[in-house]
């Protein structure tokens, strides 16, 4: 068992991570859809460079976090022989 929080769970195939697996996982998913979406309306009359801009930082905070909080962690897997 690891120390790390376990919010979602590994692909079964390929690299990365599936859907949560804890209240806080489905929190953190919500809360980065939510974000998202008011920043897409919010910058909807922007340049599309600025929109894109904005919402790399709070992509990239989401895909370092999910990373951090998968069970076994990002790898590649191969079905369930891993």
């Amino acid at each position: 068992m690891s120390d790390r929080p376990e919010w979602f769970a590994p692909k079964r195939y390929g690299y990365g991570s599936d859907w949560p697996i804890s209240w806080q996982g489905w929190a953190l998913t919500i809360a980065y859809l939510t974000l998202v979406g008011a920043l897409a309306l919010g910058l909807r009359n922007r340049s599309p460079v600025a929109a894109a801009a904005a919402i790399v930082l709070p992509t990239v905070s989401f895909i370092v976090i999910v990373a951090r909080t998968t069970r076994g962690g990002w790898r590649w897997r191969w079905g369930e022989d891993d």
